[in-house]
């Protein structure tokens, strides 16, 4: 039997409600028991439920409605009064919080008038109308709220647009903002990975393999899940990822599509491509696509973090256009050559396959006397080879050919780049970067006086475990003006970055400022450049985790005005 109970003027938020439901429906005798708030909506869903009783047609919205399934007529007083402990237990523990509860905007804007975002999970009917409110003041917005039209999600998202500012949302279940955790979000260390997402938990599933992985996120942009729609044009995207390509804690952009229009689609691959910053991309449903410049396409979410760390290990670049080593090489014109000395066999054949590979050049079958490549002046040589073993150590023991090797190509005036491979551990030589750190220091110096300049590249194969200790064999050579990378191929592809400089060719460093520039007044930007002030406008238990990670935050215990009479709200709002 069906028993209803309305507690008249006693507005709680739906998720709140969601929670008290579940706890209520755990007593002995319930059948199936709905706690909602008296709107047209929700009575619609006691319908579709099988719950509405002829009670509910006179309760307004700010009336709480209870409507229990029970044999037991007793069951509904045990009902009411676990209703009213547990709306009691949440009354005394907002009361106990730190954080400002207050009853309307201008109260809210009085205690956090620094306040720069608010976050919005009221009932959806509700939500533009505090969205604009949060617009007028000048604030982004992040709404967690759903069952918003498309009509009003434009509309909201059109304004923010013309105001410098940014709508996340509706429906957007996910967002990290300088480390600070909005609604349905991770603890995840702060990192060189930004995400762009229009699904909430597709990035928590990104970000934690990230953050379980040693990466961290810088920033995670969510846009609800209606942004790539063709009515919507993807305004939330492309703001979210300009903004990122801007930031400068931001190294790797990543975004997570849910199924988009195809001309949607499109047109945010083309934003991809103004991007500096390497982009991955996963457009769940969608075969990747080839990689093509900056943008690596991604078929499942776990490919999508992983290859985001791997980007983003690429901490080591050059700013071209300020070094005056690069000045000096341009204006001799005659250095283009990468000159790479190996003792790892594997690694030289590494490095010649991706010059080969950059260069368009005919890749070598054969490779007499351990020379991996050997074109006009770029030669990649395997020291270890047996031509140079006879008679002498391998050249992880011994350095002394390869010191000879650096020497002579410093000399040389076509030399732009020497490379190099640093193979410590067990039965190495027990401090490679202390032979070679004087002997490239003293080339520089010496091609310094002579008006040249070259670059000298090297990765380190080892571990902080290792003998010779990783760390101390990349200060050695930093020291000296190495530049160190991650990984072999890292130090390769920085190389032929060089090259193309040289030649006049864009490289992809160069062009960090010139394809988008920031906009002096854009809120967005100043957002996620520190900690979030938040207007929290709904549920508590988001306020309370921003706090908790170094946000601002007032909690704004928002009811709707005129007890939910929309002709009457309307009446009252034109009136202010």
């Amino acid at each position: 039997m069906l028993y209803t109970v309305i507690k008249k003027n006693l507005y709680q938020d739906s998720v709140s409600l969601m929670l008290l439901t579940n706890h209520l429906s755990s007593i002995n005798g319930v059948n199936q028991i709905q706690v909602m708030m008296g709107t047209p909506a929700n009575k619609d869903i006691f319908k579709g439920s099988g719950l509405y009783t002829d009670e509910l047609e006179e309760a307004n919205p700010s009336d709480l409605c209870i409507v229990v399934n029970t044999e037991d007529e007793g069951t509904v007083d045990q009902v009411v009064e676990e209703t009213d402990n547990y709306l009691s237990n949440q009354s005394q523990e907002s009361q106990q919080s730190s954080i400002p509860v207050v009853r309307t905007w201008e109260m809210a804007e009085n205690k956090l008038p620094t306040a720069d975002v608010a976050l919005i999970s009221i009932a959806g009917e509700h939500a533009p109308a505090e969205a604009n409110k949060a617009l007028d003041r000048g604030l982004n917005v992040f709404m967690f709220s759903d069952n918003v039209s498309f009509e009003d999600e434009l509309q909201l998202k059109q304004r923010a647009q013309e105001k410098g500012l940014i709508v996340m949302g509706p429906d957007c279940g996910t967002g990290i903002l300088d480390g600070v955790p909005m609604a349905f979000a991770n603890v995840v260390e702060k990192g060189n990975i930004g995400i762009v997402g229009a699904s909430g938990t597709g990035i928590q599933e990104v970000s934690t393999i990230i953050g379980r992985n040693g990466g961290g996120v810088s920033q995670a942009i969510g846009t609800g899940g209606r942004d790539l729609s063709s009515e919507i044009g993807a305004i939330t995207t492309i703001r979210g990822l300009r903004v990122l390509d801007q930031d400068p804690e931001t190294d790797v952009i990543t975004y997570i599509s849910k199924p988009p229009a195809p001309e949607v689609r499109e047109k945010v691959a083309e934003v991809f491509n103004t991007l500096s910053k390497p982009v991955v991309a996963i457009f769940m449903g969608d075969k990747p696509k080839e990689a093509h410049g900056n943008v690596h396409y991604t078929w499942t979410l776990e490919d999508t973090a992983l290859k985001a760390l791997e980007l983003a290990k690429k901490s080591t670049t050059i700013d071209f256009a300020a070094n005056e080593d690069l000045a000096k090489m341009k204006e001799n014109n005659k250095q283009r050559y990468i000159k790479g000395y190996f003792c790892g066999g594997t690694l030289a054949h590494e490095a010649a396959m991706i010059v080969e590979d950059a260069f368009n050049l005919e890749g070598e079958t054969e490779h007499t006397d351990g020379m991996m490549l050997h074109y006009e002046g770029h030669e990649v040589i395997d020291l270890g080879d047996d031509a140079y073993t006879e008679g002498r150590a391998h050249p992880m023991i011994d350095p002394t050919l390869r010191v000879e090797k650096v020497k002579e190509a410093a000399k040389d005036p076509e030399t732009a780049v020497i490379l190099l491979d640093n193979v410590i551990g067990y039965g190495a030589h027990e401090d490679m970067a202390g032979v070679f750190a004087p002997v490239v220091q003293e080339a520089r110096e010496t091609a310094a006086k002579d008006g040249r300049a070259f670059v000298a590249i090297a990765s380190v194969t080892g571990t902080a475990d290792d003998p010779q200790v990783y760390q101390d064999q990349v200060d050695k050579l930093e020291a000296a003006g190495v530049i160190v990378t991650e990984s072999n191929a890292q130090a390769t592809k920085l190389a032929v970055e060089v090259v193309n400089y040289l030649n006049g060719e864009q490289s992809t460093s160069t062009s960090i400022t010139q394809n988008s520039k920031a906009d002096e007044n854009d809120k967005v930007a100043e957002l996620i450049a520190s900690k979030p002030r938040v207007i929290n406008v709904g549920m508590k238990s988001f306020a309370e985790a921003i706090l908790e990670h170094g946000g601002e935050v007032v909690q704004y215990q928002w009811a709707p005005i005129a007890g939910g009479n929309k002709r009457l709200a309307k009446i009252l709002e034109k009136l202010k």
